[in-house]
């Protein structure tokens, strides 16, 4: 996950463009087997000061789509200070056998 810095309508629904760069993002994702996750509510992520400028959706999260986090990660504008980014936050669950305990 990361401020990825491009514009799209993917995941930007009042931006009305494609960016040429999301494709080769995409592309990369997928070398990792990854996919973009959509957040439980769709919010922006990035707040402006300046009135008029729009917020935007510039963080985004890839996962496995074959887990039980993908499309279930929560964006927490309460926790936004001092950034002008939001959190994002995804809960993953890890199994107690792939645990090693050491004494």
């Amino acid at each position: 996950m990361g401020d990825f810095n491009i514009r799209n309508n993917n995941w930007d629904l009042l931006y009305l463009h494609h960016s040429t760069h999301m494709e080769s993002l995409k592309d990369i994702a997928n070398s990792f087997n990854l996919e973009l996750s959509t957040p439980i509510d769709q919010v922006p992520t990035q707040y402006t000061d300046n009135f008029q400028d729009m917020n935007l959706v510039l963080d985004l999260m890839f996962l496995c789509a074959n887990t039980e986090e993908f499309n279930n990660y929560f964006i927490l504008p309460s926790l936004q200070e001092p950034s002008d980014h939001i959190l994002l936050v995804v809960h993953i669950t890890i199994e107690k056998e792939f645990i090693q305990e050491k004494k």
